[in-house]
């Protein structure tokens, strides 16, 4: 009895180490299906740091923005839509987060989490086509909604460029509250990604409307987002009227 007891507590251990497994290699499997989605897409993707615990991998102190820069400062000319380099960097990196690099092929209107669900109401009310959205966190108040656009362009003319540090710079993103325009020199998080301070296991950064659809003009969401983030900025207790652009 004591054998068949003993044999029948490792088939259950066996058991559960082999969904384990399973469970995790299908995660991965999902994970890296995303980012090929984000890429088939036109979303140039570059590897980044990833949270531990409140921190960030990354070896700075006091990070400001842990889990949400890329890794190397050369992530403009890394940024990639290859798929078997994304494929690699997904499968040696099996805990970083991506960003896109933004002002290539795309923009990224980005909004505090409440005010984009109200925009995103609106917008489809109206029927205006809504391309691409992302949901970077669950807080209403920390939380972000990511609208992907077509880009604000290329021109040859380089003194016609429209400079994201125009708007707010990524690593500077808590002094800009309200709208930002993610464009030339800019980067987001692309899904699945993960916060600090998330143990649930699950991305924290997810698709709400698929990477597929086509990208709108800016302008056309534009209006709509505005409105909301002034609406937002109103109910925010001791919200400062200044902090909060809008155009």
């Amino acid at each position: 009895m004591e054998s068949e007891s003993r044999f029948s507590r490792w088939l259950r251990r066996r058991s559960r180490d082999d969904a384990r497994t399973s469970a995790a290699q299908e995660a991965a499997r999902h994970r890296e299906d995303l980012l090929l989605n984000a890429a088939a897409a036109g979303f140039p993707l570059a590897p980044a740091a990833h949270p531990e615990g409140y921190g960030c991998s990354c070896d700075r102190i006091g990070c400001p923005t842990p889990g949400r820069h890329p890794v190397s400062f050369a992530w403009q000319t890394e940024a990639t839509t290859d798929p078997e380099r994304i494929a690699r960097w997904a499968a040696g990196r099996p805990l970083a987060n991506f960003v896109t690099a933004t002002g290539r092929a795309h923009d990224v209107l980005d909004v505090p989490l409440d005010a984009g669900r109200a925009a995103l109401e609106r917008l489809e009310a109206e029927g205006v086509e809504v391309g691409p959205v992302a949901v970077c966190g669950e807080e209403p108040w920390s939380g972000r909604m990511m609208f992907f656009t077509a880009t604000r362009g290329t021109p040859d003319d380089e003194d016609e460029w429209w400079p994201c540090e125009l708007d707010c710079h990524p690593e500077t993103l808590d002094e800009h509250p309200g709208l930002r325009w993610h464009c030339r020199g800019s980067y987001v998080l692309v899904p699945p990604a993960r916060l600090p301070g998330d143990d649930s296991g699950a991305p924290s950064v997810g698709w709400l409307r698929a990477p597929e659809r086509p990208l709108p003009d800016p302008l056309t969401l534009l209006e709509a987002l505005t409105d909301a983030c002034a609406a937002h900025a109103e109910e925010e207790p001791g919200h400062d009227p200044a902090a909060w652009p809008v155009r």
